[in-house]
């Protein structure tokens, strides 16, 4: 089943009496249990792309679909209730609060839902493998037991997408290859559509499918 679907999706910017084309128009549709990634060179237009798909940026010309929804011509409040119950995201940074200990990092998303939910949050924290990590504060974790808190925390809601920007920038090969492990495992055994743009193409391994993005163009790259 269909998750997210680019319909002639563009973006274009002004730059002084210029305009650039961040995004050439795409199609593309990418369904649930599949792990794609998007690799091309800096500025090539990936975090473009990433953006369109999450909600954050609105297409200049075409339609974004998220569960057969049009979620690029709602309302920007529309858009936002549908991204928090849609599309988790993980960024390279991690994005965790850092006053708060990890097992409250996900207590936020049960005050901003209203409900809670023990069963998910115990499942999640066993199989990340981040039990003893619950009392913690970001600051006394390593750059890979961040980053599976942040995999925790953006599966939490139970999203049909996830969407990840540079998750093994900031680590080691070792903890890189943990990650990306782990994300191809909970989009398979979670049935997630999972985007991930990357500058190391060693990390496209677990990938179902290989996109290749230079100068806004999209390109799908075939298996050898």
């Amino acid at each position: 089943m269909q998750a997210i679907e680019f319909i002639n999706v563009n973006k274009e910017y002004k730059d002084g009496n210029q305009m650039i084309e961040a995004l050439k128009p795409t199609n593309l549709v990418i369904n649930k249990g599949e792990f794609v990634a998007i690799i091309g060179p800096s500025g090539s237009g990936k975090s473009t792309f990433l953006t369109l798909a999450g909600g954050l940026l609105q297409p200049t010309k075409g339609k974004i679909l998220v569960n057969q929804q049009t979620f690029s011509e709602e309302s920007e409040k529309r858009r936002a209730k549908l991204r928090f119950e849609s599309i988790g995201f993980i960024l390279q940074t991690s994005n965790l609060v850092p006053f708060l200990t990890i097992q409250d990092q996900l207590r936020l998303v049960d005050k901003i839902n209203g409900q809670t939910n023990e069963t998910l949050l115990a499942e999640l924290f066993t199989q990340l493998g981040i039990v003893h990590l619950a009392n913690k504060y970001p600051e006394n974790l390593s750059g890979g037991e961040r980053q599976r808190v942040a995999i925790a925390r953006a599966l939490y809601n139970d999203p049909t997408i996830i969407l990840a920007d540079e998750p093994t920038a900031s680590l080691d090969s070792t903890r890189a290859f943990e990650v990306v492990e782990i994300l191809a495992k909970e989009t398979k055994k979670k049935n997630k559509a999972t985007i991930m743009v990357t500058h190391d193409t060693r990390m496209t391994e677990y990938c179902d499918r290989i996109f290749y993005m230079n100068d806004g163009q999209l390109t799908e790259q075939i298996a050898k």
